[in-house]
């Protein structure tokens, strides 16, 4: 089963440098954030060992949410191998995230 992976100022470079990932910058008190939380959960399941889907807790990690200038959460920023290719701010459905990862892979 998969789950998403936990990111911070120690693996969040090396979380991302290869392959595919998504990764939303949320906060535990962000109401669309607790929203979007179980179809987070259920794309780790999805896409597990095809992407890395993330999160950031934007209060616990604030250096990482500065230096992506992170205004508004939920933010759900798509990388591949590294590179910053899209962002999307606030909830969206499943099947709209998961269209962006598979246009991705």
């Amino acid at each position: 089963m998969g789950k998403y992976i936990e990111l911070n100022n120690s693996n969040f470079e090396s979380t991302i440098k290869e392959g595919v990932s998504l990764v939303d910058f949320w906060a535990p008190w962000c109401g669309p954030c607790r929203m979007i939380a179980p179809v987070i959960e259920e794309l780790a399941n999805d896409f597990e060992g095809k992407a890395n889907i993330c999160k950031v807790n934007t209060d616990e990690e604030q250096d990482i949410a500065v230096k992506f200038g992170i205004r508004s959460i939920p933010t759900i920023l798509f990388f591949k191998d590294g590179e910053l290719v899209d962002q999307m701010i606030g909830a969206a459905s499943k099947d709209t995230f998961a269209q962006k990862l598979n246009s991705l892979l």
